[in-house]
């Protein structure tokens, strides 16, 4: 990124914002240069990962970005992080939960989502079996097999202890296997 105050620019929810830097601001220098290459590699990841989990892709596009900027106020302490991504992630998905429950606006089920929608899961009774999960089960399942989290990162992102983790977890596999069986590659299973 050249400091002459070329345009930035940054990814949203409908096309790219773009903002013109000050001609005086030279980020190679600065804590700012690591916070522009973590942004442009975990944003889009961080909102479908919170889409997943909240089931409103422009609610988790807002938490996204206000987690976004909170991570950029701190950047010192959580650029520092073994995993700056989880951090932001938990403090997305804290934000959108006390927007959901201070509003006491619900996410769109999905089938009244818009055509528009970006849907970061393609297979429909995937996305219907996540949807049926509670918030706690679906945000262990999202950091564990999307986010790509261990146990313990998990935990940490979650804020909650790996045996909070491991019981969420086990508890909302077995709905998505009952719900997902007819996904198998070998088809339902029969009674032996």
């Amino acid at each position: 990124m050249e400091p002459d105050g070329a345009d930035v620019r940054v990814p949203a929810v409908d096309g790219t914002l773009s903002y013109q830097l000050p001609a005086d601001v030279d980020i190679s220098a600065t804590r700012d240069h690591s916070f522009v290459t973590f942004y442009a590699e975990a944003r889009d990841g961080l909102v479908r990962a919170l889409a997943l989990t909240l089931g409103d892709v422009h609610l988790a596009a807002e938490a996204a970005d206000e987690a976004m900027v909170r991570a950029y106020q701190r950047w010192e302490r959580v650029g520092a992080y073994d995993n700056p991504a989880g951090w932001v992630y938990r403090v997305g998905l804290n934000w959108a939960t006390s927007v959901l429950r201070r509003v006491r606006r619900a996410p769109r089920p999905h089938a009244e989502r818009d055509a528009t929608d970006v849907d970061p899961v393609a297979e429909p009774s995937v996305r219907d079996a996540l949807a049926r999960l509670n918030v706690a089960q679906r945000s262990v399942v999202i950091c564990r097999f999307y986010l790509g989290l261990s146990e313990a990162e998990t935990a940490t992102a979650l804020g909650t202890r790996p045996g909070t983790v491991k019981s969420r977890l086990h508890r909302a596999l077995r709905i998505l296997q009952s719900d997902l069986h007819h996904l198998k590659p070998d088809g339902p299973e029969e009674n032996a």
